[in-house]
């Protein structure tokens, strides 16, 4: 049976993912720190809220042990997302980006390459604001795994 994982911390389409698990009677499980406020969601039909430390990574290895290969993360992290697709599960961005085995290499290369450039006192250009189109393309997306998957 498939379980949606989100990497709840600071993820803007907790409602959407909940939403969209419900209606096909999904396992759904929130991981994230402490100052998420996941709380309210505990208790819920069909919800497991899992808390982790507040420290880098800390949802991540929470996580991954979990994996099934029918299941679905929820992730803005790269990083994490590579270690979903080395478990055969898949991931999916908050902005509907399906993270693939044959680019997910390439996507840590860009970040590491960005990462350095930040330590070495250079600038890189975050995402635009979230929007409503992003919204719908993570329904879309999500949508597209459920159906490969149940």
């Amino acid at each position: 049976m498939t379980s949606l994982f989100v990497d709840a911390d600071a993820c803007p389409v907790i409602r959407e993912a909940i939403a969209a698990a419900r209606a096909r009677h999904l396992r759904i499980v929130l991981v994230g720190n402490q100052s998420q406020n996941l709380a309210r969601f505990a208790g819920r039909s069909g919800i497991e809220v899992l808390s982790v430390a507040s420290g880098p990574d800390a949802a991540d290895f929470t996580i991954v042990p979990l994996l099934t290969a029918q299941d679905i993360v929820i992730t803005a992290d790269i990083g994490l997302a590579a270690m979903v697709l080395g478990r055969g599960a898949r991931a999916v961005s908050p902005r509907g980006h399906h993270y693939q085995p044959a680019t997910i290499d390439a996507e840590m290369a860009l970040r590491h390459a960005e990462k350095r450039h930040r330590r070495a006192g250079g600038r890189t250009q975050g995402p635009p604001p979230f929007g409503e189109e992003d919204r719908e393309h993570f329904r879309s997306a999500l949508e597209q795994l459920l159906s490969e998957r149940v």
